[in-house]
């Protein structure tokens, strides 16, 4: 299929080597708000056109829109790709309201379109060796887990960090995906939640170029720690910040009746994968057989894009990307409203990528 890229920022390298490694998958025109910045990125990668979002999005010949704009742009962008009849995957989150995923839902089921949504880093290597872990029982029945992201914002390196300071960032928007994700796609999907959220920092100053020295006004939380009851009957603990300077603190840890198990960092695609049992005296590193451990973004639109001639649900799917919307909805809901909340929505756990997966 013909993909258009929609979004010529930080992370689109990445997604337009893979897609052009694919076997699936054809880059077939960028685009941006800023026009220097998709011409620039085509020259680089050999992409034949460089155009418009309103252009692309016109375009006949683009099957798939793959929406790598700002958190606060994703909903709008999905939706126009959907209106003009072309499937569409998104970078994480899916969106930044609630609301906004109902209304991608419904678009691509009346439109009969599919909608995919990082983070993909589930089907690497390491995550996948996790899954077959948990799934053959090697720490027993999964009884409880805790997951950290812990780091002191993006101001110091990123070239353009205000938008991970405002409706649809913080470290549960940026970063919360990858976390939840991958604990949904290991343990099931969250029937409550619980959580407190704040602003430490209410302004911080870019230390990166080009805009050294300005000031950015937090408009969203950017310390939350909650609390997640899984319908499998584990219960979790999550705590995304930005506000902390240094941690020594696990990334995810699933606890069983029969051991524990260290998952690697879930914005990774690679290992370690370590394991200790009940009783033992010590942790084991558990060999990566899966494949993809290098950068493999855009493994899901990759993995969407065979699974629709198939007519077989894709892994990094709409339903899993919406039911991780809604539990970060659900924090911010509960810490306001000093309660606990119920999800609206439910998914499946994405079936495992076979071991000999080729993409």
């Amino acid at each position: 299929m013909k993909i258009g890229i929609i979004g010529c920022g930080n992370i689109s390298g990445i997604y337009i080597r893979n897609c052009q490694a694919f076997r699936s998958t054809e880059v077939a025109a960028l685009a941006d708000l800023v026009p220097e910045r998709a011409r620039a990125k085509a020259e680089e990668h050999g992409v034949p056109r460089a155009c418009s979002p309103e252009e692309l999005l016109g375009d006949p010949e683009i099957d798939v829109v793959l929406n790598l704009t700002i958190p606060k742009a994703h909903a709008e962008v999905t939706l126009a790709a959907l209106e003009a009849g072309k499937h569409a995957y998104s970078e994480k989150p899916l969106a930044t309201r609630l609301e906004d995923g109902g209304r991608i839902a419904a678009a691509a089921g009346s439109k009969g379109l599919r909608v995919g949504a990082a983070p993909d880093t589930f089907l690497g290597a390491g995550l996948q060796t996790c899954r077959q872990l948990i799934d053959e029982d090697a720490i027993g029945m999964p009884v409880a887990c805790t997951a950290f992201m812990l780091c002191h914002g993006h101001e110091s390196w990123h070239p353009d960090p205000a938008f991970y300071y405002q409706e649809g960032g913080g470290p549960l928007f940026d970063m919360g995906p990858y976390y939840l994700t991958a604990l949904v796609s290991l343990l099931g999907p969250v029937t409550r939640v619980a959580a407190s959220a704040h602003v430490s920092f209410p302004e911080r100053t870019i230390a990166s170029e080009p805009r050294r020295g300005e000031k950015i006004l937090v408009e969203t939380p950017t310390h939350i720690a909650g609390v997640l009851d899984f319908a499998c009957g584990a219960v979790g603990t999550l705590v995304t910040s930005f506000d902390v300077w240094h941690a020594e603190v696990p990334r995810i840890e699933i606890y069983g009746t029969e051991g524990t198990l260290s998952v690697p960092d879930p914005n990774g695609f690679g290992g370690p994968v370590r394991i200790r049992r009940a009783r033992e005296a010590g942790w084991t590193e558990v060999p990566i057989t899966r494949p993809y451990a290098e950068n493999s973004r855009g493994i899901g639109l990759a993995d969407m894009v065979e699974a629709i001639p198939r007519r077989r649900p894709h892994r990094a799917s709409l339903e899993l990307a919406a039911h991780v919307l809604d539990v970060m909805a659900g924090f911010l809901h509960s810490s306001a409203e000093s309660r606990h909340y119920v999800p609206v929505t439910t998914c499946r756990r994405p079936d495992p990528l076979p071991a000999d997966a080729a993409f």
